[in-house]
């Protein structure tokens, strides 16, 4: 079936197995795409997070203590970082050398550690944000504001994030957020 333009739809062009009718491997080159776009935004992220001083492993997890309501336990952290605990001691000595973290006592069993974010913590979040997204604007340069949106509603779509609807003209969406 061709559309307006004379291209064969996505269903007629594509087999169930992702490959084209012309024997290339589409998916295949759509995930190596992504891996490509995600070592380069990292790429970037962490050049410009070195003036900060943070690492992007440490940048991931002040902003998983950031999102926690209460000060995290570091088994907790490891569990939802998919990481070894280790990893987060290690991270979390990084973070609480430069003042961003601190480790504190659970109330209800001294023998617990959690983790809590700092007001100095906060400020390197901040930091971290607009590095994140001066590394976002830089990849993201050459698509127009129709195109981003597109590209965040179809990665919304992927990533299984709430909010992402397709309304009655079948363009994706994002939902708006709850007033």
């Amino acid at each position: 079936m061709e559309n307006s333009a004379g291209d064969t739809t996505d269903r007629e062009a594509t087999g169930r197995d992702g490959t084209g009718r012309d024997g290339t491997d589409r998916d295949g080159r759509l995930a190596e795409q992504l891996l490509r776009l995600t070592r380069r935004i990292h790429r970037s992220q962490k050049h410009l997070l070195r003036p900060v001083g943070i690492t992007p492993a440490q940048g991931r997890l002040l902003r998983t203590v950031a999102h926690c309501e209460t000060p995290p336990r570091m088994a907790d952290l490891a569990a939802r970082l998919e990481v070894v605990p280790r990893a987060v001691t290690t991270l979390t000595d990084g973070l609480e050398a430069n003042g961003w973290v601190r480790r504190v006592p659970d109330p209800a069993n001294r023998r617990v550690i959690r983790i809590e974010l700092t007001d100095a913590g906060r400020g390197a979040l901040m930091d971290l944000r607009a590095a994140r997204r001066e590394a976002a604007a830089e990849v993201l340069a050459p698509l127009s504001d129709e195109q981003r949106d597109t590209l965040g509603a179809l990665l919304a779509r992927l990533t299984g994030e709430a909010g992402a609807e397709r309304p009655r003209d079948g363009a994706l969406r994002r939902a708006a957020p709850p007033a």
